[in-house]
């Protein structure tokens, strides 16, 4: 599984999408998730607010504890939450905290915040095959030489668009729209063995 604390497989019966010895691909459980968009000076205080920096290098991701900031254009980033407890509302009561944290602290500031949590869904890619499984639908060079750990873009998964981050060596998530998921998923499932 992923080594951020962010992430954790669903508890729904339907979370495990595929399972080979080499590779697994799991739906994550539900996030707290806020696009955002905004100059430099709207990105530190967003960061502060919310409680990890926003990159401000193409490519990056901030994990923090169970936050993280992901870069995915020179003014636009991904703001991703799991709760802090496990008695905590998940994601739909964080998000709406987190906004209004942000909102507060951007108040004279020009920038654009919304809540896209119910929009969002996440796939665990994990296991010594994930690169050669997700390079079955995804075509960008996955060896860790080129797209280390750390590592996220927005791209294709064939005519899907995705944020692909590298949080491990063998593990990738996939965040996709919620329409696209079983389509990814089926995709993913159905993958030939040995293309893994």
């Amino acid at each position: 599984m992923s080594d951020l604390a962010l992430y954790s497989p669903a508890a729904a019966d339907g979370a495990s999408v595929l399972k080979r010895s080499d590779v697994s691909v799991t739906r994550a459980a539900p996030l707290a998730r806020l696009a955002f968009r905004g100059d430099a000076t709207a990105a530190g205080k967003a960061g502060a607010a919310f409680g990890a920096s926003l990159p401000m290098t193409p490519l990056a991701a901030n994990p923090v504890g169970k936050r993280a900031a992901l870069w995915l254009g020179p003014d636009e980033w991904l703001l991703l939450a799991a709760p802090e407890t496990e008695t905590q509302d998940v994601p739909w009561s964080l998000a709406r905290s987190l906004f209004d944290e942000v909102e507060t602290a951007l108040a004279t500031i020009p920038h654009a915040l919304v809540d896209v949590s119910e929009r969002n869904v996440a796939l665990i890619v994990s296991g010594p095959g994930a690169a050669r499984l997700l390079n079955t639908q995804v075509f960008l060079d996955l060896d860790e030489s080129v797209f280390p750990v750390g590592q996220v873009t927005r791209t294709l998964f064939t005519k899907a668009e995705i944020t692909l981050w590298r949080t491990a060596p063998d593990t990738f998530v996939l965040e996709c729209w919620n329409s696209f998921a079983p389509y990814i998923e089926g995709l993913l499932a159905t993958a030939p063995e040995d293309a893994t």
